[in-house]
């Protein structure tokens, strides 16, 4: 369900111009670093509660910023004079790193409004956050360079992907089928919360996005048989201080198109930095699709909200028709063919 259907929260493109410019001055100071999180029943840091994920800061750092890391002051007003000129001009901005690189470069990146993508309003409202990169190592904001398995990797995907479309269901992206959108899903602006749940032996981080559920088992209780291979991987946590450390291995190979997927290895960082913020940071060691580790932060923002059920059905009839339209093509190539 979209979010801004489903709560008068949610803004439509003409009405996220305040939004912005009450989320900026709202989140212009910087964190308290003496700050103590309140403590769950156990003594450890209470993360409890839904947490958002709609950072305006796009993954990897736009050009237009070169070395710059956060925005200024005067980068934030220059920031919320382009977004009020954007919605002015009735622009459908794409939301999402897109809207930071186009204020700044005076690039409009709008939606494409054909059948089968989705328009504003099926998007939460972005919060606007200093950094100007997700990624803070490398320290240009960029992903590691491709290693050349990956590069061909890709390559070879895509032109199956042309060639065989849908030949049967197991050419089309697992998101599409419904069966995995990643772990940790860290996509903003769409069905991007998390409902975090904790007891003294287990973490449940409850994300939205395919209703995926990862139980995470704390202290010392060692990883599955390397020889057991999942989805999402195989999670353990532990406590350093007031920060939750999750270590996640034994993804699956088909996870993810990229080779050597059985070899990654995933470290998140959790610290609760306000009363309303958490500070999310990730860890990648991927050697079969990067050169070398990367690690990205988040600023996750607490909301009174509610995990809403998402319904994924391309997995169902949409599959059908999928399949159903490739035969038909396939059917009037043929015909053509014998009918030049």
């Amino acid at each position: 369900m979209p979010r801004s259907l489903a709560l008068p929260r949610k803004l439509s493109a003409v009405a996220l111009t305040a939004a912005f410019l009450l989320a900026s001055s709202q989140l212009a100071a910087q964190f308290d670093p003496d700050y103590v999180p309140p403590k769950t029943i156990d003594g450890t840091a209470d993360l409890q509660g839904v947490w958002e994920n709609n950072t305006i800061t796009p993954v990897e750092r736009p050009a237009v910023f070169g070395d710059k890391q956060f925005l200024t002051d005067e980068d934030v007003v220059f920031l919320e004079q382009r977004l009020e000129e954007i919605y002015a001009a009735g622009e459908d901005a794409l939301f999402g790193g897109g809207v930071l690189e186009a204020a700044f470069s005076g690039e409009i990146q709008s939606y494409d409004p054909s059948t089968g993508n989705y328009d504003s309003q099926w998007m939460a409202e972005r919060t606007i956050h200093r950094r100007t990169s997700q990624i803070i190592d490398p320290p240009n904001g960029q992903f590691p360079p491709r290693t050349e398995a990956a590069i061909a990797a890709a390559r070879q995907l895509q032109e199956h992907r042309e060639a065989h479309p849908a030949d049967s269901w197991t050419d089309r992206p697992l998101g599409e089928r419904c069966l995995s959108f990643g772990a940790p899903r860290l996509g903003s602006g769409y069905n991007s919360y998390w409902q975090i749940v904790q007891s003294k032996d287990t973490v449940v981080i409850y994300q939205e996005m395919a209703h995926d559920a990862r139980v995470i088992p704390i202290g010392e209780k060692p990883h599955l048989d390397s020889k057991v291979k999942l989805w999402h991987g195989d999670s353990r946590g532990w406590w350093e201080g007031d920060t939750l450390v999750i270590e996640t291995t034994n993804y699956s190979e088909p996870s993810d198109t990229a080779p050597r997927t059985v070899e990654k290895r995933n470290v998140e960082r959790i610290t609760r930095v306000s009363d309303d913020a958490i500070q999310y940071q990730l860890t990648s060691y991927d050697p079969g699709q990067f050169t070398a580790p990367y690690t990205r932060e988040i600023i996750f923002d607490h909301t009174d909200s509610e995990i809403y059920e998402y319904a994924c059905h391309e997995g169902n009839y949409g599959m059908e028709n999928i399949l159903r339209g490739h035969r038909a093509e396939e059917r009037m190539a043929r015909e053509a063919g014998a009918n030049p």
